[in-house]
């Protein structure tokens, strides 16, 4: 990656996709986990936060050394690099996090909350996959294919929640 900026995609949203899919994966994971032992809706929206938020800084972290070693970046071009490629990770959160604060607004309990913040993640990762499908250039099948891909993860982390709870 060099230090030019891409007109047609300012935020990061194509170039960093990986990290979309990797910060709502662990959305979905805390979610899964935290929802049975937290005391209330904001405690469980700090966990997610916190949470993917060290995620985040541990992936800042390797982009940076990354660039540092594989192109020879100062430590201090890396780290601008590096969040611009990583910031996602922790940028994933707002969504979910929304959407377990508009469940409880709406009057859902804790548990109910959680389960439609689950299940928007796993709706957010099948349309991140299907969209990853569309921008690579894929056919219909692999767009579907990409997409089954996405809800396969998110299926994976409610059945960890049902397993764990």
């Amino acid at each position: 990656m060099d230090d030019t900026s891409d007109d047609r995609d300012p935020l990061g949203l194509i170039s960093g996709g990986e990290g979309l899919i990797t910060g709502t994966v662990v959305c979905a994971a805390v979610i899964a986990y935290a929802a049975g032992s937290v005391g209330s809706t904001g405690e469980l929206c700090v966990a997610i936060f916190g949470t993917v938020f060290v995620y985040w800084l541990a992936h800042l972290h390797a982009v940076t050394v990354g660039l540092s070693v594989e192109h020879g970046h100062h430590p201090l071009v890396a780290v601008r690099l590096a969040l611009a490629r990583t910031w996602l990770v922790a940028g994933a959160s707002v969504l979910p996090i929304a959407v377990l604060l508009l469940a409880e607004l709406f009057g859902a309990g804790l548990r109910t909350a959680a389960w439609i913040a689950l299940i928007a993640t796993i709706v957010l990762l099948t349309a991140y996959s299907y969209l990853a499908g569309v921008r690579s250039g894929l056919g219909l099948g692999g767009r579907l294919a990409s997409a089954a891909m996405g809800l396969a993860i998110g299926l994976l982390v409610a059945l960890l929640k049902v397993l764990l709870h």
